[in-house]
């Protein structure tokens, strides 16, 4: 599994007991859709490597607890403590209307309903307090916000976007 075709779902955050039980922190809004993984991929410097569950159960909130098939004692579950946790993106939901996941638009065309074609969608910024679509527009990279206020479509089909952006903002 290479970090390309996944997506990142949290880290291991904590020991729980002695007998290996790690707490992994879910970095998702909708946790109770990973309580009942068969298996999840740790990130070792690049390298993701498969893990299998044995049994599960949420914690607190965004917290599974999670024991692991060869995780079985305190210096096991050490080892493994504030690695990355990734899932394959195939596992991730189906969105409709204006939702959208960063890494599926990349590449997408950008049309602004006043501007016309803006250019092409590079990357999502979502570094910064509102997230930003990184738009390659003749030899320069132009900053849209990716907030509900200026989504107008999200056409999957033709891969494109319809934004409808304050006066001026393309040509800044």
């Amino acid at each position: 599994m290479r970090k390309e075709d996944s997506f990142y779902l949290g880290k291991i955050a904590r020991k729980h007991s002695f007998k290996g039980e790690v707490v992994l922190y879910l970095d998702t809004d909708e946790p109770e859709l990973y309580t009942n993984l068969e298996s999840v991929f740790l990130a070792f410097g690049a390298e993701l490597v498969p893990f299998f569950i044995e049994k599960s159960s949420i914690q607190k909130g965004k917290y599974l607890r999670v024991k692991f098939d060869d995780v079985n004692s305190e210096s096991e579950a050490d080892d493994i403590i504030g690695c990355a946790v990734y899932l394959p993106i195939s596992f991730l939901p189906k969105l409709t209307g204006t939702q959208f996941y960063f890494h599926e638009v990349v590449g997408w065309q950008v049309e602004d309903v006043n501007f016309g074609f803006v250019g092409i969608i590079e990357h999502v910024n979502d570094s910064t307090a509102q997230p930003q679509f990184e738009v390659q527009r003749n030899h320069r990279t132009i900053f849209i916000p990716a907030i509900d206020a200026f989504l107008r479509k999200i056409d999957r089909t033709h891969k494109k976007i319809i934004v409808e952006t304050p006066a001026g903002l393309i040509d800044l």
